[in-house]
């Protein structure tokens, strides 16, 4: 738990300080004169990247490093990890995020407070400060909650199942210690193919626990229950939809390729690696 909590709060203060860089730092400290733009979105993209690459170099080698508990619950439903560590485990992952983006608050609170100054915005109508530390969906969503539902399912069906490929050693997995680093290359090919939808918070614990920070912290009802000009309640759906998606991410690469992994690892099918003299012979 302490693995996970601290891997976790990795992610969050590398991830969330990435965000912070984008919104308030470079703009408020005078090294960005143009407004927000296609470069602001490569920090965020691949700072949220490399943030994961080292939260799962810190916890990876005592828990396994989910740091998600969609990954969590996908490994309990598909992978045989103990349902019982599943709670546990969650705890862990909300309260290092909860932490992290506190700690990120105590470094760009200066920054936030000139931003909102600036744009004439008391917090809890600032979006844009919000979203430093949360998600919310694309305004082309209007108030439905389908879209940025699928989005959240998609999403995290991607990293999963990618994430099972990547961890699979019977399959084309990296070797030298170089899949925290891949891991972390999706979560980047993520946020540049979908990642304007709704943020692509694609992990509940990510996206739960700072938003309980800020709304502690006076973004009010933007934070919890997530309201604003075009979406309501939002706060749900990067907890459901990840948890969804994550499941039907590790089903998804069970059915087209896990399944035929299995099959090899009893008997070698002739000709493919793996496959010794007598296979061929035969």
């Amino acid at each position: 738990m302490l693995a996970e909590l601290l891997g976790t709060f990795t992610l969050i203060v590398l991830g969330t300080g990435s965000v912070a860089v984008a919104v308030v730092g470079l703009p408020g400290s005078g090294r960005q004169v143009t407004a927000f733009g296609p470069g602001n979105w490569l920090i965020i993209a691949f700072g949220w990247g490399f943030a994961v690459v080292f939260g799962v170099y810190v916890a990876g080698g005592i828990s396994g490093a989910h740091l998600n508990p969609a990954v969590t619950l996908a490994f309990a439903a598909r992978r045989g990890f103990p349902w019982r560590k599943v709670g546990p485990y969650w705890a862990a992952q909300l309260v290092g995020a909860f932490l992290g983006a506190a700690v990120v608050f105590s470094a760009y609170s200066w920054a936030i407070n000139a931003f909102n100054q600036k744009a004439g915005l008391p917090r809890d109508k600032s979006l844009g400060t919000f979203s430093i530390f949360a998600t919310f969906p694309a305004q082309y969503f209007g108030h439905s909650w389908w879209g940025p539902f699928l989005d959240q399912v998609i999403g995290t069906a991607v990293l999963l199942m990618l994430i099972c490929a990547l961890i699979d050693t019977r399959n084309t997995a990296p070797a030298a210690n170089l899949g925290p680093f891949l891991t972390g290359m999706v979560v980047v090919a993520i946020g540049l193919s979908i990642g304007t939808n709704a943020g692509y918070a694609i992990n509940p614990a990510r996206d739960f626990g700072p938003r309980l920070w800020t709304y502690i912290m006076g973004w009010g009802s933007i934070a919890l229950p997530g309201h604003y000009q075009w979406f309501d309640h939002y706060f749900w759906i990067p907890i459901v939809g990840p948890l969804v998606g994550g499941v039907v991410g590790a089903v998804v690469y069970d059915l087209f390729v896990g399944h035929v992994l299995n099959a090899r690892s009893v008997t070698a099918e002739p000709g493919r690696a793996g496959a010794d003299e007598s296979d061929l012979e035969a």
